[in-house]
């Protein structure tokens, strides 16, 4: 498998994997909008050159959009390995590459979220297991933060308070989402006419700084719906899915 790494200098051009290809679809412009600004941050995109699913995203820890107390990590934002993809030992290739990467900038390890049992649109904790990671921190919510130290006894990575204790103040549905994902463009005004259609209180909060996500209440800042400050999932919703959740 041939990888290339997107970069501003090429990223009108390529395929960014998670979303479809026209560069004129909402979608497409709101993540690659994201992308040109957090590549000066260092973000890197590592991708295969066949289009699909197949690719890593990873930041320096300090320039996350998730509240993390991560000093000298390199943050994965995403590993996704699917379809026809899976099975070829495609993801270690893309985490190796991320490996030498961090070691080469002088990083400490790297730190992924998860959970005790996999999750939409988290990585797999059996997969992190078995490529030597452990949990550093868990949130109140059950989303975990996991690491890969590159040296023995080196500081582990948290979550900040904020992010450990996940909750809002404000009564009906919250929504706290980036548009790291593409397909928040699409559906989340979606979601916003569903609940206005049926009465339903929804706001949604787009969070859209690295210093707005480093404070939100929730570990995971790509899509976190809470109701009545409770925090209930980070699974995406559609019109149907949100009607299903509200019982409609």
């Amino acid at each position: 498998m041939d990888y290339i790494r997107v970069t501003k200098d090429n990223l009108e051009t390529e395929h960014i994997c998670c979303a479809i290809s026209n560069n004129n679809d909402v979608q497409v412009a709101s993540k690659k909008a994201w992308l040109s600004a957090a590549f000066d941050d260092g973000l890197v995109f590592l991708k295969s050159t066949q289009r699909g699913k197949c690719f890593i995203e990873y930041i320096p820890a300090e320039n996350a959009w998730n509240p993390l107390d991560a000093a000298g990590y390199m943050y994965i934002d995403c590993l996704w390995v699917s379809g026809s993809f899976k099975g070829h030992g495609y993801s270690s290739d893309l985490l190796d590459a991320c490996v030498a990467d961090s070691k080469e900038k002088g990083k400490k390890g790297l730190c992924i979220l998860a959970a005790a049992k996999k999750m939409p649109f988290l990585a797999d904790p059996k997969y992190l297991k078995y490529k030597g990671f452990s949990v550093a921190d868990e949130a109140d919510n059950g989303i975990q933060l996991w690491y890969l130290p590159f040296e023995k006894d080196v500081k582990a990575p948290r979550f900040k308070p904020c992010a450990k204790h996940p909750k809002t103040n404000e009564a009906g549905y919250v929504l706290y989402y980036t548009h790291q994902c593409p397909f928040n463009a699409k559906y989340v005004p979606v979601v916003e006419a569903t609940a206005k259609a049926h009465g339903v209180p929804f706001k949604a909060i787009r969070l859209e700084s690295k210093e707005a996500a480093q404070s939100a209440p929730t570990p995971i800042t790509t899509y976190a719906l809470f109701y009545n400050g409770a925090y209930l999932t980070n699974e995406q919703m559609n019109d149907k899915r949100f009607l299903k959740l509200i019982g409609q």
